[in-house]
């Protein structure tokens, strides 16, 4: 019986440990607009760009682009940690909306994983979501180190939370940064359903490196 109490054991240690992808997986049948916040993701393109083994589109990585930061999303979140996802079906996003939307999220097939992902959860039609996203891009002011970098930027995740910070005010309490492979991969910004600075959640997660890099743009 021994081996059978073990097995037990090690299942339900699973099931806790897997507990926030079972709240993820249950909340990707949340009603469309049953949210709490927004998440906007920006990336860093260069960092992006620089990564083997990714799916890069030519408008973002293509020689002499020369971008920065750009939109990898703007997502629904719950304040429990959840993650609203294809909340309902998604028809392509047209063309138009795409050709629009280029200049902020440089990539086409992302623009239409996003919609089906992320957008369909916000309860807005397509055209709407993806003004909410230029709007909330708009709102946001880049430090002026962090436009057009010529020089590799070393920094703790802290010192670019603070460059955002004193660049945006309101956003004191509102922004993450994401890390990967000793690089900056996104600087996060919680904003509420109407755009304004909201408190980020404990479940939006820090970069855990004590210093990290950004690529210079090209």
């Amino acid at each position: 019986m021994r081996p059978l109490l073990v097995c037990l054991a090690l299942a339900a240690l699973l099931a806790a440990s897997g507990s926030g992808r079972s709240r993820r997986a249950t909340t990707s049948a949340a009603a469309p607009g049953d949210f709490d916040y927004y998440l906007l993701a920006l990336s860093w393109a260069p960092d992006f760009c620089d990564r083997p083994n990714v799916q890069k589109d030519p408008r973002e990585c293509g020689p002499g682009r020369r971008l920065g930061f750009v939109v990898h999303g703007l997502w629904p979140q719950q304040a429990n940690g959840g993650h609203p996802s294809q909340c309902a079906a998604a028809r392509p996003v047209a063309r138009d909306i795409v050709q629009r939307t280029l200049a902020l999220i440089p990539s086409e097939s992302l623009i239409q994983h996003e919609w089906r992902d992320h957008g369909t959860c916000s309860g807005l039609s397509t055209a709407a979501y993806f003004d909410t996203v230029r709007r909330a891009f708009d709102s946001i002011v880049i430090p002026a180190e962090y436009k057009q970098p010529g020089q590799r930027i070393d920094a703790s995740p802290r010192e670019i939370e603070a460059k955002f910070a004193a660049a945006n005010p309101k956003l004191k309490n509102s922004l993450r940064v994401a890390c990967s492979g000793g690089e900056l991969s996104e600087v996060r910004v919680c904003l509420g359903k109407d755009l304004s600075a909201h408190a980020c959640s404990t479940h939006d997660t820090e970069c855990p490196a004590s210093r990290i890099t950004m690529q210079p743009v090209q």
